[in-house]
């Protein structure tokens, strides 16, 4: 039996699919209801965030971040980490700066925007509203202590301390990190102006529940009401929050506290953040040969997600004054961290391939359900997927494009659901992994059929997409499951069908890059040919079908494979 822990542990049973020995799936029925809205579909899914904000603006950031922005149904939020920390603006995995604080001879700040401008204006032409979050500590205003506390051996390979960590340590002086927040605002209104700023979301700091915040919680809350001050100074309808915490045991207990601080104090909550991430590989590096297999075989767990998500939506709850505020997951990912991948670990291959966006479209549905059984409700599921930059091809990193630009199967997920209406209707299988207990739950969701389907206002059609899945990346079956696909309340007439597929040989530029040898030099006549399939393909031809009110359709899936049928009636 193989460990899957976090080290935010709130979870520490060992990692296994629920029930190995169960056999494959072999046929469903899945039934969808046209004629029975339940409302407007949320869209968890629209929000991307990544440590690296000084790759939002490279050549391939802008491509990438414009690529989302043409085929999203709605703005994403977009969420980088470093806005204020000090540096030359050269990024790297898991570190970058944005370089605004500065202070004179005498100690007068000063600001410099140039990064902010490059990376917010990036964010905003394409489409996209920014989650400004505000960290960490600029190097001015890293006390002393800092410099005495925190170890650091002096390496070609690090900058300096600063970089090492003191952008962790509570900045000296409150009174300027209010300035510096307040002139962000204020330099933000008067770049873009209030008919775009409005929209955007103002966060203090990012996991303060552990080794990002070397304060107490105390200097935390009091660092938060000067920070929700300095931004309502300036522009009074923004809309501030956090506390940004880890989906463990640590950040529960340090967003109860949060919490209960802002209530004491009346301090304004526009919406709440948590993280929650589905593993943590044991170990995270092997140190093993290329190419070698992983020692353990591990894969993410959707109900250690869940589980978290719970728990933190019920310490909210406690806080009738903040349960009805838009409650942000602003870090939701299937293993961390983003930057690594299969020569780190082999198990981090999943995100290459079919796996990770039939997993994403799985976890999105399980978040709507509990939804339904909380007050406090998720509005965003944001992934920290984005682009590393100067990676190998399919290095397996958790980004939307592999090296050259190369768009992995993942980013077809958020093209499928880019096609769902914006009315939810009803809809429901008979092979459904049940999350309304989720303390009943194992480690690992049984292998699964289950939808999200919709309509759209503007012209009635009728999308359903349907996934197979299961926890449990090695999972094998030569065999397709058989779903018998209903769709009741149709309007008699001509309808035409459009059915687009996301499995091994649809939708998945991985499999046709592997197909070529797996070259880490394509010739332009490969890569051509890989980029050629690396969008959301049809798996059949449109088809124009007779409805008489209903309509019967079977799928054949593959394990792990994710269908979206589009039903539109024919003008």
């Amino acid at each position: 039996m193989t460990e899957n822990s976090s080290p935010s542990a709130v979870q520490q049973l060992p990692y296994a699919p629920s029930d190995p020995d169960a056999p494959r799936l072999q046929q469903a029925r899945v039934t969808v209801e046209a004629g029975q809205e339940l409302g407007k579909l949320d869209r968890p899914w629209a929000s991307l965030g990544y440590d690296e904000i000084n790759w939002t603006y490279t050549p391939q950031g802008r491509r990438t971040l414009r690529t989302i922005g043409e085929f999203a149904e709605t703005p994403y939020h977009v969420r980088p980490h470093n806005i204020f920390n000090s540096g030359t603006g050269f990024g790297l995995p898991h570190w970058g700066s944005g370089n605004v604080y500065h202070e004179d001879a005498d100690g007068k700040p000063f600001y410099d925007f140039t990064i902010a401008d490059l990376t917010y204006d990036a964010i905003v032409e394409a489409g996209h509203h920014p989650l400004v979050e505000l960290a960490f500590t600029p190097l001015a205003l890293v006390p002393e202590e800092a410099k005495a506390d925190f170890p650091f051996g002096d390496s070609p390979s690090q900058y300096s301390g600063y970089e090492a960590g003191w952008w962790t340590y509570p900045p000296k002086d409150y009174a300027k990190w209010g300035g510096l927040v307040a002139a962000l605002v204020e330099h933000a209104l008067q770049r873009y102006g209030v008919d775009e700023v409005q929209h955007w979301l103002w966060e203090l700091w990012n996991e303060p529940d552990i080794s990002y915040w070397k304060g107490t919680p105390e200097q935390f809350h009091e660092l938060y009401d000067v920070t929700v001050k300095s931004i309502r100074e300036v522009y009074p309808e923004a809309k501030v929050g956090g506390p940004a915490v880890t989906g463990g045991d640590r950040g529960a207990e340090f967003l109860h506290g949060f919490l209960q601080a802002c209530a004491d104090r009346d301090l304004p909550v526009d919406f709440v953040s948590f993280h929650t991430k589905g593993s943590h590989f044991t170990p995270w590096r092997t140190y093993g040969p290329i190419g070698a297999p992983a020692s353990l075989q591990q894969s993410p767990s959707t109900p250690k997600m869940l589980r978290e998500i719970d728990r933190a939506l019920a310490v909210i709850e406690e806080f009738p004054q903040y349960a009805g505020q838009p409650v942000i997951v602003d870090e939701c990912d299937a293993s961390v961290p983003a930057h690594w991948g299969i020569y780190d670990n082999s198990n981090f291959a999943y995100r290459n391939n079919e796996y990770y966006p039939v997993f994403q479209a799985k976890l999105m549905k399980k978040v709507l359900d509990l939804n339904e059984q909380h007050t406090a409700k998720v509005h965003e599921a944001t992934t920290w997927s984005f682009q590393i930059e100067g990676e190998r091809y399919f290095e397996g990193t958790r980004s939307f494009v592999t090296a050259a630009g190369v768009e992995k199967p993942l980013m077809n997920a958020y093209r499928a659901f880019a096609l769902l209406g914006d009315r939810r209707i009803a809809a429901s299988s008979d092979s459904s992994a049940d999350v309304s207990d989720i303390s009943a739950l194992g480690n690992g969701l049984p292998e699964e059929v289950d939808v999200i389907a919709s309509r759209a206002s503007a012209d009635g059609s009728v999308a359903v997409l349907v996934w197979r899945h299961t926890d449990d990346q090695y999972a094998a079956d030569t065999a397709t499951a058989r779903v018998d696909l209903e769709v009741n309340g149709l309007d008699s007439g001509d309808w035409t069908v459009e059915h687009y597929r996301i499995d091994h040989s649809h939708s998945n530029s991985h499999t046709v890059w592997q197909d070529l040898g797996a070259p880490q030099d394509p010739t332009p006549e490969q890569l051509a040919t890989i980029t050629d399939r690396q969008g959301l393909e049809r798996f059949a031809e449109d088809a124009a079908v007779k409805v008489d009110g209903a309509l019967s359709l079977t799928l054949d899936l593959p394990l792990p494979s994710l269908s979206l049928v589009v039903l539109t009636r024919a003008v």
